[in-house]
């Protein structure tokens, strides 16, 4: 009842505001009203779980460094370089962080704390309909190219990612550019943007 008032009275301002200063106005004066809703709706975040969060950021930026250091000693291109020399610099890079991270085992990223924080967090947030959705909308979209569920390893083919909905990415810790997630059926992977190395993977994220 809470929300339903908040929301209704939300609306009414809006219609005020585009009466008398008209439609961009309005429109921003709705947008705060929903974001603001949004954020009072938002659970709480205990102190041990942003402690997770914060434990898994710091293991990306461990990689995203390390990544850093690898690229930086890759040969660099040539303005007029040619398709072949490209793709054999590309090689290269994948093969020296291939290498640099010869001994990464699943979990070195998704250490047992946070692949918990992610199953809760999406076991709470889709349930009934919702939950049979995401899983429509992820099934849905599996590439028939066998995936395998490896660390270091890359993503068969770049064009057969499954995207991932906006409605789950909302639920997860932010990523750097350098990597994103990917459902593979119920799982979730974390792979390199630019390389499609699989860095690390959970097994039973998704509800």
């Amino acid at each position: 009842m809470k929300d339903t008032t908040r929301m209704v009275a939300g609306c009414v301002v809006c219609a005020l505001i585009f009466s008398v200063a008209g439609l961009p106005a309005a429109i921003r004066a709705q947008e705060k009203v929903v974001k603001q809703i949004a954020r009072d709706e938002e659970p709480a975040i205990s102190p041990a779980d942003k402690q997770t969060i914060n434990n898994f950021d710091q293991r990306v930026k461990d990689y995203v460094k390390l990544r850093a250091a690898v690229k930086a000693k890759v040969p660099k291109l040539a303005k007029d370089s040619t398709p072949e020399q490209i793709q054999a610099a590309e090689s290269a890079f994948v093969a020296a962080l291939r290498n640099a991270r010869a001994g990464a085992k699943p979990g070195n990223l998704f250490a047992p704390d946070i692949a918990q924080y992610i199953r809760t967090t999406l076991k709470r947030e889709f349930h009934g309909s919702e939950k049979q959705e995401i899983r429509k909308v992820v099934t849905e979209k599996e590439t028939d190219i066998p995936v395998p569920l490896k660390v270091n390893y890359p993503y068969p083919d770049p064009k057969e990612f499954v995207e991932m909905p906006a409605t789950l990415l909302l639920k997860l810790p932010q990523l750097p550019k350098e990597l994103k997630y990917r459902y593979v059926g119920r799982n979730l992977m974390l792979v390199d943007t630019d390389n499609n190395l699989i860095i690390d993977y959970m097994l039973e994220a998704l509800p």
